[in-house]
């Protein structure tokens, strides 16, 4: 006798109301293809989904706590609601464990069962009581035996895994992820993973002066975040020419400023295209002369398509942290530069102005390029750690 199976409990979906039936359909969904080479069969009610394994759980589990909806994941035995049968398999189960102290906890999700939850806690410890040497320590116990009574079953646990929690993937949209390669916006991606938004990557190359390399440091952390979306595609605009434009037209402490501008004008357009409902990046406020709250307002008045900034208030030692939980980390610190600290000004603007940049932006032909550069994008697709398409150049928005 073993457990035989997992119990996955829904943590913030339990809020939900009308959707929920949505939300638990499409987690489900995910969570079938998170496991789907483990040979399980996924089943579920109104408050859990249940995973039926065949060999070690393990793997199952490691891989269960990255698909994001999951609060809990706990390794149960399908017991009988008969109560001599119930405690008969939850003495066999607790000899399975080591320790000196146990405690029982009873959950009676059925009502109509006979005993009550303090009823199915008696019975229980008694058993163990009689048939071991283990005591009872309702404070700190070695080893803590759940009973979950549901309407077909009696579910016996003592092994409790935590999940990534929020939202399943796909249940909040799709939005266009500024990737720049560094170690922040590998962070603001797998949190909005976490939030159940789905994301598609848009960077900015400037060829001769960033080198190819990048794109694959930048394909590598894809592979890392395929670890939530199984599939991501990644666009690399041509920005190079835009770029010098910039900075032939523009003073020194305000190029900064008007390159941001220029980036969230080609992600809304190439977002919008693409079924994006929004814009997101690795912004921390004040991290940096373009991340002030000044800075932010001037640059985000060139779109009123929403910005999502994940790690707003963040600090950096916490993005690190986090960076290395997620395995990006190590990745995002190769010496390969993007595009903004290759042409990164001596003195940048932190309180910017609109009406200069405005200025400024009519001393060139700022909107042709940004068609140029829409037009002359390239993709790659990731999926499952490999890249499986790689487009030289495909239709885009005129």
């Amino acid at each position: 006798m073993n457990y035989d199976s997992l119990m996955i409990h829904y943590g913030e979906l339990s809020t939900k109301g009308e959707n929920r039936k949505q939300f638990i359909r499409e987690l489900n969904k995910n969570i079938r293809h998170a496991i789907k080479e483990f040979g399980c069969t996924v089943t579920n009610d109104h408050d859990h989904t249940y995973v039926k394994f065949p060999d070690d759980p393990m793997p199952i589990i490691d891989r269960l706590q990255k698909v994001s909806g999951i609060q809990r994941i706990s390794l149960v035995y399908k017991s009988s609601r008969d109560i001599e049968t119930l405690k008969k398999d939850a003495l066999e189960l607790i000899k399975l464990e080591e320790g000196k102290t146990f405690k029982v906890v009873a959950k009676r999700g059925d009502k109509t069962y006979p005993l009550d939850s303090h009823g199915v806690n008696v019975a229980l410890a008694g058993m163990i009581l009689r048939n071991t040497e283990l005591k009872v320590d309702v404070h700190n116990p070695d080893i803590v035996l759940k009973a979950d009574v549901r309407k077909d079953a009696v579910y016996l646990s003592s092994h409790t895994y935590y999940g990534a929690g929020g939202y399943p993937l796909g249940m909040n949209g799709k939005v266009m992820m500024m990737l720049s390669g560094g170690i922040d916006s590998p962070v603001a991606a797998y949190l909005l993973l976490r939030r159940g938004i789905r994301i598609e990557c848009i960077h900015f190359a400037a060829p001769p002066y960033t080198s190819d390399a990048v794109i694959d440091k930048l394909t590598d952390i894809i592979k890392q975040l395929n670890v939530y979306q199984e599939d991501i595609k990644l666009n690399i605009i041509p920005f190079t020419k835009l770029q010098l434009a910039i900075y032939q037209n523009v003073p020194e402490p305000y190029c900064i400023t008007i390159m941001r501008r220029m980036m969230y004008r080609l992600a809304e357009k190439l977002g919008k295209y693409h079924h994006c409902i929004g814009i997101a990046n690795g912004e921390s406020v004040g991290q940096v002369a373009s991340q002030t709250l000044d800075s932010m307002i001037t640059i985000n008045n060139v779109t009123n398509f929403p910005v999502i900034r994940p790690l707003a208030v963040s600090d950096k030692v916490d993005i690190i942290k986090m960076a290395g939980n997620i395995g990006t980390f190590d990745i995002s610190i190769r010496p390969y530069e993007d595009c903004c600290t290759i042409f990164k000004p001596k003195k940048p603007k932190t309180k910017p102005r609109i009406d200069e940049c405005e200025f400024y932006e009519s001393k060139f032909d700022w909107q042709t390029m940004i068609e140029e550069c829409i037009h002359d994008v390239k993709s790659i697709l990731v999926r499952d750690g490999e890249v499986v398409n790689f487009a030289e150049k495909e239709q885009q928005p005129s």
